[in-house]
């Protein structure tokens, strides 16, 4: 193991917002209307750049310097790895949100155990400043508030889960989130994420090369996809599909290697296993020998099938996690590792 070295893990911030004002409902653009100038001033506070984007119907979706950037009517998502400062965002997009008629309702953090805890920068030197600082900063309409811990048998990987909800607005409840981190990813899988030593390509061509040559495009082909390739090595790509994204982020060096995937579906839709079968698509791009899988739902339809997916690549479920969050519903966590060939 590296003593040093890029943090793939990513932390990840979620925050839902209610209004009345018809200016920004009846036109259901909301957060959309926030300009480029002040998402500028958000990621800024987070310490990261904006290199690529797309939109649809539904929403924008932002390919960061450090991971991504979703925006919604009436949702943000912001998931960042490195150093980042990702919960100093919380406090302008409330500013700015408010200045559009909209109130926070509902926040969610999640992150996994980093490579390099020593690295990071306040709020983000441990969980235990995390939730201080969000307990600090966040309204306190948000008086439902919930911080956990979820455990695995591999000391690599841990969950760890930050909730707060106000008492009157529901968050819709069909939508589950699947957040996948995996290391110690195949080497040969991990050298198609680097560029050629004096390459000139820029970064989108190079993304999409890349997105070709590693069967990432494959993973759910019906999406548009938004990717980007880093120089000397790395590699992230949003995909956008109808009001569904997907996203992968890639840190393929030795001794630290990480990638992750996350998507997004609803237990009212038929294509849980379309679903399912991405993320299978996914791991096999990497192959890692450790990986964990979260799964946010209000149900419990969806993570049984987690394990019958990734079991016949050759993945064993070592341990299981669950719990409740105000807002979020239902979290678990598992982790697999290679079976010893």
């Amino acid at each position: 193991m590296a003593m040093s070295g890029f943090e793939g893990f990513e932390k990840r911030l979620e925050l839902h917002f209610f209004g009345d004002d018809p200016v920004t409902v009846d036109n259901n653009l909301g957060l959309r209307l926030l300009g480029f100038e002040s998402l500028e001033q958000v990621l800024n506070a987070v310490q990261c750049t904006v290199v690529s984007a797309v939109a649809n119907q539904y929403f924008d979706a932002y390919v960061l310097s450090e991971s991504s950037l979703f925006v919604y009517p009436t949702k943000i998502i912001i998931k960042t790895c490195g150093t980042t400062q990702l919960l100093k965002s919380i406090r302008p997009l409330i500013h700015y949100a408010c200045n559009l008629g909209l109130t926070l309702c509902s926040c969610r953090y999640t992150r996994g155990s980093f490579i390099f805890p020593k690295a990071q920068p306040f709020p983000h030197t441990n969980f235990k400043e995390e939730v201080i600082y969000l307990e600090e900063t966040l309204p306190t309409n948000l008086c439902y508030r919930k911080a956990s811990v979820m455990p695995s048998k591999t000391t690599t990987h841990s969950w760890h889960v930050f909730t707060a909800s106000d008492q009157s607005h529901l968050i819709p409840n069909d939508i589950y989130t699947l957040e996948v981190c995996m290391t110690e990813l195949d080497r040969v899988l991990a050298r198609k994420f680097f560029q050629p030593p004096g390459g000139t390509k820029s970064g989108d061509i190079a993304g999409k090369e890349m997105t070709k040559i590693t069967g990432i495009g494959d993973i759910n082909p019906r999406a548009m996809i938004c990717d980007f390739a880093f120089d000397p090595c790395g590699y992230s790509m949003n995909g956008v599909h109808n009001d569904r994204y997907s996203t992968i982020h890639v840190t393929p060096e030795d001794g630290f290697s990480y990638a992750s995937f996350e998507c997004v579906g609803s237990i009212f839709d038929d294509d849980i296993e379309h679903v399912v079968g991405s993320l299978r698509k996914a791991v096999q791009v990497f192959r890692p020998a450790t990986l964990s899988v979260s799964t946010t739902c209000a149900s419990h339809e969806v993570w049984p099938r987690v394990a019958h997916a990734l079991e016949p690549l050759g993945l064993k479920c070592r341990s299981c996690a669950a719990d409740e969050f105000p807002a979020a519903g239902s979290i678990v966590f598992q982790t697999f590792t290679a079976r010893r060939k």
